[in-house]
């Protein structure tokens, strides 16, 4: 039996703009010439970064690009947490940034969540480095901040002086309801530092990812960028500024959403059918995760893998290692059959609670 893997939050192949990316690829070469075979400048290709700036509303000198915008994030959080000092994250957030942060020598202080989101009115007391939160469609949650809270958000953290590091790699991946304002466009560009990637509406392969700043920051992350790596892989950068240039972007965004919207249908339609009273589920309506919490009387997860699915349990995204009772299931990579089946393997590895 093969196993159905809910685990990684990547797009299915079919999703991926193969022919459109070799064909711009070899554009991209072909305009741009030797400068795209060269070393440049830490902060990423001149008409990439131009694009970017232009779509935000600043100047290209406060967008750094990165591969992929977990780099990023490691740059910031170099520039910004010293050992012992507080990093704000929502609980679960996550998982890759818990690591890195504990690396650091960070004290991760939780924030908590419900269905709306962030609570921005539980923000702990006290300085902190920075607050992280992706508030559209969060990994691992699938929720997505209401507009009331983000402009809470923007308030306090204009109040306090505390930068807000906004990670967005799913919010154009959206099924229904309207887009909502971004916290960077709420604050009017400042005091949020802005993220977001190429991965997820391109390819995660072409390692795009890209950082609006403060400009002082900016200048801060490209010299750690130069110091780190010399030079951006430009090859990737320019292939997806020449994919944007044709007009691919908007098209492929479309034909994404459609297949991974069948996706979430499946999975949600799974959940219904199958999961045991007292289980509860988000219904994000965009992104690539839905978080199930299991009955608080059922017993510890079976062996789920013995039943041919896995997944990524809850643990993973609290940096107290609580969620025990939580999973992540990730509905963006398998067919929308194998989700149905994927599901009703997982339902019967859940154990029915004892008799009393």
């Amino acid at each position: 039996m093969a196993v159905i893997s809910f685990a990684r939050g990547v797009p299915a192949p079919e999703c991926l703009p193969i022919e459109e990316l070799a064909d711009c690829a070899r554009g991209a070469l072909l305009d741009g010439g030797a400068p795209v075979l060269l070393y440049g400048p830490g902060g990423g290709y001149g008409p990439l970064r131009e694009w970017i700036a232009q779509r935000h509303g600043v100047e290209p000198a406060r967008v750094v690009i990165t591969s992929g915008s977990l780099q990023g994030f490691v740059f910031l959080s170099e520039q910004l947490v010293t050992p012992g000092a507080r990093v704000f994250v929502e609980a679960p957030t996550y998982d890759r940034p818990i690591k890195i942060l504990r690396r650091l020598g960070a004290e991760i202080v939780p924030v908590p969540v419900d269905e709306d989101g962030l609570l921005p009115d539980e923000l702990p007391e006290g300085d902190a480095a920075f607050l992280y939160t992706i508030p559209t469609f969060q990994n691992p949650t699938g929720r997505t901040l209401s507009v009331e809270r983000r402009r809470r958000l923007v308030e306090l953290a204009r109040e306090r002086n505390l930068l807000v590091l906004e990670d967005d790699p799913y919010g154009l991946v959206r099924y229904e309801g309207e887009p909502l304002p971004s916290l960077f466009e709420l604050a009017g560009g400042e005091g949020i530092a802005y993220a977001s990637s190429f991965s997820k509406t391109v390819a995660p392969g072409v390692r795009v990812g890209y950082f609006v700043l403060p400009l002082e920051l900016a200048q801060q992350v490209e010299a750690l960028a130069t110091s780190t790596y010399i030079s951006p892989p430009y090859l990737t950068q320019a292939t997806v500024h020449e994919f944007l240039r044709r007009g691919n972007f908007e098209p492929n965004l479309e034909r994404v959403n459609g297949l991974l919207k069948a996706r979430r249908d499946a999975m949600l339609e799974g959940l219904e059918r199958h999961m045991p009273d007292g289980a509860t589920w988000s219904r994000p309506q965009g992104g690539y995760f839905i978080w199930l919490d299991l009955p608080e009387d059922a017993p510890p997860l079976a062996d789920a893998e013995r039943a041919g699915v896995t997944f990524v349990p809850g643990t993973d995204f609290f940096a107290d290692g609580s969620g025990g009772r939580s999973l992540r299931l990730a509905f963006s990579y398998v067919s929308p059959d194998e989700i149905a089946d994927g599901v009703a393997r997982l339902a019967s590895a859940i154990p029915a609670p004892a008799s009393l």
